[in-house]
């Protein structure tokens, strides 16, 4: 059954002063998404998506991301470059049951990057 979808949408021109900042990056990155970030060909779409999916996983669950701490949030991929979302901490409590699957889909574009989020108890 479906508990809460969620989508974001973020320019990505907006993150590009973000990958000038280690410290704003620390707050809401963790390091491998980081990493990721830096290896990427294009490294403010890359970020805009991966912020996108925080943005639309607390809209999945009808709160926002209040309580949520947004490296609790991380967007990593399968050895096939699958993205997915490893929650930690605030996340996981976050979730409506031990069981929630959550589903996530990526994409961007020259100006824009997309999140969407499904939970699924």
């Amino acid at each position: 059954m479906i508990f809460g979808i969620g989508t974001d949408l973020v320019e990505n021109r907006r993150l590009v002063r973000w990958l000038e900042q280690p410290a704003l990056l620390e707050k809401y990155f963790s390091s491998l998404e980081q990493d990721d970030v830096k290896k990427s060909d294009h490294p403010a779409a890359s970020l805009a998506a991966r912020f996108a999916a925080k943005e639309a996983f607390g809209k999945a669950l009808g709160t926002g991301l209040r309580g949520l701490r947004l490296r609790d949030i991380q967007v990593v991929r399968d050895p096939h470059g699958r993205p997915f979302l490893d929650l930690a901490a605030s996340a996981q409590r976050a979730l409506p049951s031990e069981n929630t699957r959550v589903h996530l889909s990526l994409t961007h574009e020259a100006e824009f990057s997309l999140a969407f989020v499904i939970l699924e108890v």
